[in-house]
Parts: structure tokens; sequence; C-alpha cells
């Protein structure tokens, strides 16, 4: 099997270096996808030789990663792996990712608490919302639907490469499961992030992150 390790990346120039380091360790292709960054993330790649896109316009998480899976189906890889360029999604994880893809399943997600009981932070109660969304809609119960660590055969690659039928992971996750697609969830532990901002630290990007996803999956996802 061919796989590739997708990383959106934005204003990520402090994580993205070492999170390469650790990738090269297994030896897997990746593609670090530059999302017009406003720091030195361009210049920093360049000099440090790391694989990379620099977009010459700012397009967000869903559209950059579908870049990434047009690169992939383009470039025939079987599987793409994604992860976060923050570090939080420790590369150790991506073997299991790659095993569950080996045996057949569509689609693996990594899970925070597969194994572990989640906190009931408000963000946490966030992710229950959508888990019984999902749930209403296809059936499944998935424990972590906001995940971003996640890996996808060939028949995902195409069908995201060409098609972009959502906003966020937890949309996506329902557009797969109503589809039939084989999903497979696994156990990972992420790490915090150390260097650089998240994307929700703003509470107002946080609630319009939640409506955006919820709107999604009640009404795109139909």
């Amino acid at each position: 099997m061919k796989p590739l390790i997708i990383i959106p990346a934005y204003n990520e120039a402090e994580n993205i270096p070492e999170l390469v380091r650790n990738i090269q360790k297994l030896q897997i292709d990746y593609l670090v996808i530059n999302d017009c960054s406003k720091d030195q993330s361009a210049q920093l790649y360049s000099r440090l030789n790391i694989n990379h896109l620099d977009l010459s316009v700012n397009l967000g998480l869903a559209s950059v990663t579908q870049v990434g899976f047009k690169y992939a189906l383009d470039e025939h890889y079987d599987c793409a792996i994604v992860i976060d360029g923050d570090g939080q999604h420790p590369p150790k994880y991506i073997q299991p990712l790659l095993k569950a893809i080996e045996e057949g399943y569509d689609v693996a997600i990594g899970s925070r608490f597969l194994q572990e009981k989640k906190p009931w932070t408000m963000r946490m109660i966030g992710s229950r919302i959508i888990s019984v969304l999902i749930y209403l809609k296809t059936g499944r119960w998935m424990t972590d639907p906001t995940s971003g660590m996640r890996a996808m055969g060939k028949r995902v690659i195409q069908e995201f490469a060409e098609n972009l039928n959502y906003v966020a992971e937890p949309d996506a996750l329902t557009y797969l499961l109503r589809r039939k697609y084989r999903v497979r969830e696994t156990p990972v532990k992420m790490e915090k992030r150390e260097k650089g901002e998240s994307y929700f630290t703003s509470p107002i990007k946080s609630i319009q992150y939640m409506v955006n996803v919820i709107l999604s999956i009640l009404l795109i996802q139909w």
C-alpha cells in the first residue's frame, strides 16, 4: 500500500519542523499544505526542504484538506492520513490507522475516548451533542467525532477529491456513514499544543464551528 500523510497548516512554522522530523522516521510520504500563512512558514519550509505546497489564498481547513486529497488521487496514493500541523497528533499512531485500512476499512478515526472516559468540559459537551446527532442520523455511535486524525482508503480519497460535501470532520463522518463506507475507530492519545495558537481559542469561532457542523449534519448530510 502506498500511503500519504496530509498536513494542513496555517501559521504552524513553530510546530511543523519537529512534526516532519518525527514523520520522516516512519518513512512514509507526506505533504504539508501551507494555507497562505501569515508567519514565515513558506520561507522556513523551503529552507528546510520540507515537502509542501504554498497556497496563494487562504482556503480554510476543509478546502485545504481537499487539495491534499486531489494531490493523493493524482499521484496514485492508496491511502491518505490527515493529521493536524500543531503536533497534537503523534505520528506513532499512524501505523494502527494504516492497519485498519489494510484490513479493508474505508476510514479509520483516531479516537481519544475509545478506551478512556470523555471529560465534562464545555468542548466535550459539544462533542457529545455531535455524537448524538450522528447517531440519530446514521445509527452509529462515534466516541470522538471531532477527531482530526484519520486515515482514508482510495475510494474515500476519490470521493472527497471530487466532491466537497462537508465543512468539518463530524459532518464528513456523517456523510461517509450514511453512504455505508466502513468506518472504524482506533485508540489514540493526543498531545497538548505547546506552540502557536489554536483556531478555537476564540469563543466566537468555537460557537460558529458548532453551529456550522450541526446545521450541516441536520440539513446538508440528509
